[in-house]
């Protein structure tokens, strides 16, 4: 079998621009080959050495010329189609034996790189791949802090040994430009710039990305100090002319009122959240909420963080209301979906009076504890069904308990939020007894405790046997109507559903 031939870009100069495959291929290769004039020296090798094992084969391929001056016979293309064939023969030679060869290419091997070179010769003889490498006009422009090119403009690459009449041609004609090989034509770009009319925006950027890197606007520099290792960059002029305005404007503080998101963090963690939440709380100047909710969203400095009891739903809300009417931008967190017994009540009340009214507000859902348990076993709640909450603290024992012999009488399936606190420990039976008036004793109640988090657990009961030390506030009850049907799987799983269709003529409600 035959080796493979690998172009590999290695970047502009930083070792650290060598990218994660390229370094991978490297350090694995066989052999690695390298252009150099015949000083030795390799920009290419140096790119790559923190990658070389050390005791992988080497094939430097020295330049014969480095000028267009020769006594070839075939001038200076003639000189270099031999050097080609000569490099390609001795490749050749390892990939005939089996040895995987990479040639290290600066910037990007495809980008008036030498390696194509080799390619064009090896390539349909050997298997080949091409690794891309960071290019150094994008490496000059990252050193200047200027985009290329925005919207619809147009960037030319151009080579500085192009005629000098056809530079000017084409700097005049383009939104942006990149000129490499400057170091002896760099006169003849100048004076095609000037004749442009492109030569005040004109940069110099030379071995970008290195420690010898350097840059200044291509007007003021000496060309006698040009190497082949610079470009000239014309960089976005729709970026210039609006950096230009920023840095010129004056910062203001903001005038007028800012929002409050109300945003659903679902039953735990990042999975749970929609895209939409996550785009509210990275755009949030301010986070408000519950203490233990406002600690599941990942800190980030710039942003500031107010948590609160979870017995002031009015005062927080106000609090955030505040905040938006003097510019700032607030998440209000929930847990699970911020309609469902959370803040998006709270804060549509505060916010309703007449010195909120004109603060703007929305509300964005989340994963309520519910549909995340049903899901935990089946589809409980494939049919009709209610949503109650045990929590006396807001409304009466008397109306919880005469919506639940309702609910219970109209055979609907029933989510119970907030069943047990360590104040409140003894409705979870009341609730029970209450149930077992209209339910059968086998009906089943699915117990979903933490579900989403380190805790979870979620078990499947008969009404008659819910324990209510077994419920707390973390625990969420899913009551099955008169249809819920546990059943068992080919694969032993146990799911529990309602079924969407219903009998014509009932016995029971």
């Amino acid at each position: 079998m035959t080796g493979r031939l690998y172009g590999v870009g290695v970047g502009p100069g930083d070792p650290e621009l060598v990218t994660v495959k390229a370094a991978r291929l490297i350090g694995a290769a066989d052999v690695i080959a390298y252009h150099s004039a015949r000083h030795g020296r390799s920009n290419a090798r140096r790119c790559a050495e923190p990658y070389l094992r050390g005791d992988q084969i080497e094939e430097p391929l020295v330049y014969p010329i480095t000028v267009e001056t020769t006594d070839h016979p075939g001038g200076y293309r003639g000189a270099l189609d031999d050097f080609y064939a000569s490099a390609a023969a001795r490749l050749a030679e390892h990939l005939d034996a089996g040895r995987d060869v990479v040639v290290l290419a600066e910037g990007d091997p495809f980008f008036y790189g030498s390696y194509m070179h080799l390619h064009e010769r090896l390539a349909h003889r050997y298997p080949a791949e091409v690794v891309a490498g960071v290019t150094s006009m994008s490496a000059a422009a990252a050193a200047l802090g200027r985009p290329l090119v925005e919207r619809d403009e147009v960037l030319t690459v151009l080579p500085g040994t192009l005629p000098a009449d056809e530079l000017t041609r084409r700097l005049a004609g383009t939104d942006s430009a990149a000129v490499l090989k400057l170091g002896r034509t760099f006169g003849a770009v100048r004076e095609a710039a000037e004749r442009a009319g492109v030569l005040p925006d004109l940069h110099y950027v030379e071995r970008a990305s290195t420690d010898a890197q350097r840059s200044a606007p291509l007007a003021e520099v000496d060309p006698d100090s040009v190497p082949y290792f610079s470009l000239a960059l014309l960089p976005s002029r729709i970026a210039a002319a609006s950096m230009a305005a920023q840095s010129s404007s004056v910062p203001r503080e903001r005038t007028g009122p800012g929002e409050v998101v109300v945003v659903g963090l679902g039953p735990a963690g990042r999975p749970w959240l929609t895209p939409e939440v996550q785009d509210a709380l990275a755009s949030a100047s301010d986070l408000v909420g519950y203490g233990p909710y406002l600690d599941r969203v990942p800190p980030n400095p710039r942003q500031r963080r107010h948590p609160s009891d979870n017995r002031v739903e009015a005062e927080r809300a106000a609090f955030a209301l505040d905040l938006a009417r003097r510019g700032a931008r607030v998440a209000v967190v929930s847990s699970g979906d911020p309609g469902v017994f959370a803040m998006a009540s709270a804060v549509l009340e505060v916010a309703c009076e007449p010195d909120w009214k004109d603060v703007p507000v929305r509300v964005l859902p989340g994963l309520t504890a519910a549909q995340a348990v049903a899901s935990r076993v089946g589809a409980p709640l494939g049919h009709d069904y209610c949503v109650l909450s045990l929590s006396d603290r807001l409304k009466p024992w008397e109306v919880i308990a005469a919506r639940l012999s309702a609910a219970a009488g109209a055979d609907l399936v029933i989510a119970i939020y907030n069943p047990a606190s360590r104040d409140r420990t003894w409705q979870v039976a009341a609730a029970r007894d209450l149930l077992l008036e209209h339910r059968s004793a086998d009906t089943p109640v699915v117990v979903g405790r933490d579900v989403g988090g380190p805790g979870e657990r979620v078990t499947v009961v008969r009404l008659a046997d819910l324990d209510p030390a077994s419920v707390d506030m973390r625990t969420l009850l899913l009551v099955g109507s008169s249809r819920t049907r546990i059943a068992e799987r080919g694969d032993g799983d146990q799911v529990v559903f309602t079924p969407r269709h219903y009998p014509e003529n009932p016995q029971s409600p």
